[in-house]
């Protein structure tokens, strides 16, 4: 492990810093979600040319959604009046991965939600060193947010990054535990503190908008199914797509259906929305970290 980052991992953090600053002035109410999902797509394409793509679609989540809302096809879901919106973007350049995230309150009613995020953020981010535990790092991000009356979403955590593995190893977690896990010199990492006033779990909607490639998959299929998956698997490799990236590529068929059959038969991998365990309201903060000899590098703060 070296002391210093890829270069590729601080660009792809950059351009994911400039989307978000880029973006989040489009964040209010009446807005269409699926404008803004697809605006921060084009400009992770726009700002980062050859070998960067995004590196999961844009996550656009309110209020009691936790994660893992993208816009279908067609989407006419709108910014409400009041609330808290999750912006949740990643970038790939040739394969080495950043992930961060913000939160908009949009009529100022929740701002304890995204304060308690942010600090805890912060926080987690001050601890980052070689060695350091990482049952440690999840103490002061749960004390940090109980601090402002509020609980962390334990059932969701922070995750290595490795170079086109977005989920890699170790996990941060959001609250203490007994893990002796530590971080080592030269590991990239997402940090993602979750602040809600329900009661800190999750549970999945009925719908899923996000998939993967469970690319050591052989199973035989129909033809427009196998044409559909091969067709993914091109495009979009090992790291997450979105449902609405496949229209345009794909015509004539029931693609739903078909993405349905896909999942059942492991050939994909769904990711549903994911909403508070007790409908209460969730704040996020997220950046990617390098660990560095001297602390944390963090390559997606923003200006």
């Amino acid at each position: 492990m070296t002391g210093t980052p890829h270069p590729d991992f601080v660009i792809a953090g950059k351009i994911a810093a400039r989307v978000m600053n880029d973006i989040v002035h489009h964040i209010k109410a009446g807005e269409k979600v699926l404008r803004i999902c697809t605006l921060a797509e084009k400009k992770i394409l726009e700002y980062g040319g050859k070998g960067c793509r995004p590196a999961f679609p844009c996550n656009i989540s309110i209020n009691q959604e936790a994660a893992h809302y993208t816009s279908p096809y067609g989407d006419t879901k709108i910014f409400p009046e009041k609330g808290l919106v999750k912006i949740d973007l990643g970038v790939s350049v040739n394969g080495y991965l950043s992930d961060t995230a913000l939160t908009v309150d949009l009529d100022g009613s929740y701002e304890k939600f995204k304060l308690a995020a942010e600090d805890a953020l912060k926080e987690a981010i001050s601890m980052v060193r070689p060695g350091v535990r990482l049952g440690d790092i999840g103490s002061v991000i749960e004390k940090r947010i109980k601090s402002y009356g509020l609980k962390p979403v334990h059932q969701l955590s922070g995750h290595q990054l490795r170079r086109g593995i977005l989920h890699a190893g170790k996990n941060v977690p959001n609250v203490s535990t007994r893990s002796s896990e530590k971080m080592m010199l030269g590991e990239c990492y997402a940090i993602e503190p979750f602040s809600t006033d329900g009661n800190g779990t999750i549970r999945n909607d009925r719908f899923a908008y996000i998939f993967s490639n469970n690319l050591s998959s052989k199973k035989k299929l129909d033809a427009i199914s196998t044409r559909v998956r091969n067709i993914a698997r091109r495009k979009f490799g090992s790291l997450p797509w979105a449902s609405r990236w496949l229209f345009g590529m794909v015509e004539n068929i029931d693609l739903g259906s078909v993405l349905r059959t896909l999942v059942r038969s492991g050939v994909i991998h769904s990711y549903p929305v994911l909403l508070e365990g007790k409908q209460g309201m969730v704040g996020q903060a997220e950046h990617s970290v390098f660990v560095g000899s001297d602390g944390a590098i963090v390559t997606t703060r923003r200006n």
